[in-house]
C-alpha cells in the first residue's frame, strides 16, 4: 500500500503519508488515501462514471492541495465517491497545471461503509518532497 496513516501527529484529525515513484503516483496514492478515509473498502466504489477535471498552481504543495479538496468537493458537491485513474502533470514556466481522469458513483449508505466525512484538507505539517525513492506527501485531512 503506497499509503500509511500517522496517529501521533494531529489528534482531531487525520493524517497520512503518501508515496510514489512519480509525482502521478504520489497523487494517485493520496487520492486513494484521502476516500479510504472515508470509504472502509474502496473495491466498494464502482467505476461507473468518469469525471475529468484539472487544477493549477505554480507551487508544487499547492497543486496536490487543490487535487484533493477537489476530490472532496465531488463527494459534498454531487455525492460522488472517486477513484482517480490517471493524473497528467505539466511544468510551465510559472505554472504546474494537472489534469486528473476518475471513475466512481453515488454514495450508497448500504454499499459503501462510511467512516469519517472529510471536509477539507488542511496546510497544517503540509508536505511534499522527492526523496531517493521518488516522492513523498504528509497530509492532514479536517474531519
Amino acid at each position: 500500500m503506497p499509503y500509511k496513516y500517522l496517529a501521533d501527529i494531529a489528534v482531531a484529525d487525520v493524517a497520512f503519508e503518501a508515496s510514489g515513484a512519480t509525482l502521478e503516483e504520489l497523487f494517485i496514492a493520496a487520492a486513494d488515501a484521502t476516500m479510504n478515509v472515508m470509504v472502509a473498502e474502496l473495491s466498494t466504489i464502482q467505476r461507473l462514471e468518469e469525471v475529468r477535471f484539472a487544477v493549477e498552481h505554480p507551487e508544487l504543495e499547492f497543486l496536490l492541495f487543490n487535487f484533493l479538496n477537489e476530490l472532496i468537493f465531488f463527494k459534498d458537491a454531487r455525492r460522488l465517491l472517486l477513484r482517480v485513474e490517471s493524473v497528467t502533470i505539466a511544468t510551465h514556466p510559472t505554472l504546474l497545471t494537472l489534469e486528473a481522469i476518475a471513475r466512481g458513483e453515488p454514495l450508497d449508505p448500504a454499499r459503501h461503509a462510511q467512516l469519517v466525512d472529510v471536509k477539507a484538507v488542511t496546510l497544517h505539517h503540509f508536505r511534499v518532497e522527492q526523496n531517493e525513492g521518488g516522492w513523498q506527501a504528509t497530509v492532514i485531512l479536517d474531519i
